[in-house]
């Protein structure tokens, strides 16, 4: 089971000098999809326990559109594996102009991770397989 969100990076979002993305942020797309995949395999939110790999890989800008991805790979009792990458699909072009941006042919991949997340047996609604 897969799950993907796409969405652009704000000013807002950048917190550092240039424009640049916090990495913390793309660990919130991740958590997002992975609420995303266990309500659709349990019926619940779930929660997310533990990151056991992150890399963050290439630098990620204020105006950078970002597709996250995410799949479960390991089903327990009550935990649940899953993998996530973040990919750059679209990035600004201000050498250009301050409104030109250009999909990328080929997304770089900005950051890749896996963790668990649990879901409580009580809680667990089986809705989708």
């Amino acid at each position: 089971m897969q799950a993907t969100i796409r969405l652009r990076m704000s000013a807002h979002d950048a917190h550092y000098g240039g424009n640049l993305v916090d990495g913390a942020r793309m660990l919130a797309l991740f958590g997002d999809v992975a609420t995303e995949l266990l309500i659709r395999h349990d019926g619940d939110e779930g929660l997310f326990r533990a990151y056991d790999m992150v890399e963050f890989l290439a630098p990620v800008y204020a105006g950078d559109y970002i597709e996250a991805t995410g799949e479960i790979i390991e089903i327990g009792n009550t935990s649940r594996k899953m993998i996530f990458e973040a990919r750059k699909v679209i990035a600004p072009r201000p050498d250009i102009s301050d409104s030109a941006c250009d999909v990328l042919a080929e997304p770089i991949v900005v950051c890749r991770a896996s963790g668990t997340c649990v879901v409580p047996k009580a809680k667990q609604r089986k809705v989708e397989r």
